[in-house]
């Protein structure tokens, strides 16, 4: 394989001991984190989030790992009901 990523499922502790791997190996880092993504708002702390879906996001560049980085640490600072949601409005402010 000349690439490989991590898609870390709601965090991205792994991301930086991972990066470092597989740049010390010659190939090429790809890092990502499977989000969950609240149906209405990450505000909301009604049941119906319980069915809320996942979404794979990845960066591609840094400015995109930047984002990424964004997007996970508000689903758990304002976005946390049993676990840490994104919605829409992260992702459009976060999507470049």
């Amino acid at each position: 394989m000349d690439a490989v990523a991590i898609t870390d499922h709601g965090v991205m502790f792994g991301v930086v001991e991972f990066y470092k791997e597989a740049r010390k190996n010659g190939i090429k880092p790809i890092i990502g984190c499977e989000v969950y993504v609240a149906q209405r708002s990450r505000f909301d702390r009604e049941n119906i989030d319980k069915r809320s879906y996942h979404l794979v996001l990845l960066a591609e560049t840094q400015e995109g790992y930047q984002n990424l980085i964004n997007i996970v640490s508000l689903g758990y600072t304002e976005g946390f009901y049993y676990k840490p949601r994104v919605d829409f409005d992260v992702l459009k402010e976060n999507s470049k």
